[in-house]
């Protein structure tokens, strides 16, 4: 029997949850703040619905996704990414009917198949939000500042906001002719799979990997100077938003995000501290989405966040700083003492966590148990209770009081 587990996937452990506990807490805490409301959608879905989102020539269609078949053999994918099972939700229960703005957030558990590293797996955990119905440069200001400041709410440092504009389909077009004119002239040394996006989204190029293509892209033309008039206005608009907020940024022509559904506004917010993969958040809008799956016209933009490479950030910061209640071990002497034991317990967890000991074992034995669970105090339940009093223990220290049994609550005040 083979106990390991596969590669590109990890156990978290008791003393590592509190890390999560306190990004998911204060992300739904200022999301909410914001009037966005948490979604959960399936964690796996028809394979259609990503092909048809995420797009064919991406990495994550073309090389990540798990795909497999059920015993009827319909085609199902684990879900790589949040935003396509979002606007299948706001399709399927036809939110757009009654509802003109949608704000949703999303935590939960992706899967892509790609090599391991520092704080990225193939089971990883997102943590995202969606808007949808609102097509002016306002809403695109505050999706960033939003994800700006969740980093700030953690405390993080030495971040950049990176920004860009792809167009829409009314200029996208041209850009694409000249990016495809451009590439064509190094076809030769293309790879096989960015030979493939050459002709049939030459934009994905500018998301390659691969080495020979890296100083190739410093020369290739740029989206902003093939953006629209419409377009254009929007894009200054969101940066004027950014601008009036005291936001620094930098315009990165370069930036094309990972996936093809991005239209007008597309934004990193990166760091150096992980090494090549510097990407902390990443998002935009993707005006098209929703029309693409046979929906209405609506416009839509969000972001997404890796929980395991933000835990890393963080730790590598220093930034997190976990504090928990006191714990406190109460050790029984005999079975007739633990009802006590367990009215003193209900009054202790008020403020404190409690673990209980047990009559069954030597009084050794659970001062041992209070020593391995690391106790902050044991109070002893014992022949004293007859008499309203009980011995409290600080186990950092090895000092000991004796209290009244009506003190209990205030425990906080007497504890040494």
């Amino acid at each position: 029997m083979n106990l390991g587990i596969p590669r590109g996937v990890q156990d978290i452990l008791p003393d590592e949850t509190p890390f999560w506990h306190l990004i998911e807490n204060t992300a739904r805490n200022l999301f909410e703040k914001y009037n966005y409301e948490e979604i959960r959608t399936p964690i796996f879905e028809f394979t259609e619905l990503f092909i048809k989102g995420t797009g064919e020539t991406t990495d994550i269609v073309m090389k990540e996704m798990y795909t497999f078949q059920d015993k009827k053999g319909r085609s199902l994918t684990l879900r790589p990414e949040g935003t396509p099972g979002v606007i299948r939700a706001y399709l399927m229960n036809k939110i757009y009917a009654t509802t003109p703005i949608w704000k949703v957030y999303y935590i939960g558990p992706m899967f892509r198949y790609e090599r391991p590293q520092a704080g990225r797996y193939r089971q990883f955990h997102q943590l995202g939000v969606e808007v949808l119905g609102r097509k002016d440069p306002y809403i695109d200001f505050e999706i960033i500042n939003l994800a700006i400041e969740f980093l700030k709410t953690l405390e993080l440092e030495n971040l950049e906001v990176e920004i860009n504009s792809l167009g829409c389909t009314k200029c996208r077009p041209a850009y694409r002719e000249a990016l495809k004119n451009y590439f064509s002239q190094y076809k030769d040394i293309l790879s096989p799979i960015d030979q493939e996006r050459l002709e049939r989204n030459p934009l994905r190029i500018l998301d390659s990997k691969d080495e020979k293509i890296i100083p190739l892209k410093e020369n290739a033309p740029q989206p902003l100077d093939f953006l629209c008039d419409d377009c254009k206005n929007h894009f200054e608009r969101v940066l004027n938003y950014m601008n009036e907020a005291d936001l620094s940024f930098k315009i990165s022509p370069k930036l094309v995000r990972g996936l093809d559904y991005y239209t007008r506004t597309v934004f990193e917010i990166t760091t150096t501290s992980l090494g090549a993969q510097n990407a902390v958040v990443g998002g935009g809008r993707y005006d098209n989405l929703v029309e693409t799956y046979g929906g209405p016209s609506t416009p839509g933009l969000g972001f997404a966040l890796g929980i395991e490479r933000l835990i890393l950030l963080l730790k590598q910061q220093n930034k997190i700083k976990i504090e928990r209640p006191p714990l406190i071990f109460i050790a029984i002497e005999k079975e007739k003492h633990v009802k006590k034991a367990m009215e003193i317990a209900k009054s202790l967890r008020t403020n404190y966590r409690v673990e209980m000991g047990s009559p069954e074992e030597s009084l050794r034995t659970q001062l041992k148990w209070a020593d391995k669970l690391n106790s902050d105090y044991v109070i002893f339940v014992n022949q004293g209770i007859e008499n309203n009093i009980l011995k409290i223990k600080n186990f950092k220290t090895g000092e000991e009081k004796e209290i009244k049994i009506e003190d209990i609550k205030e425990l906080q005040h007497v504890v040494l």
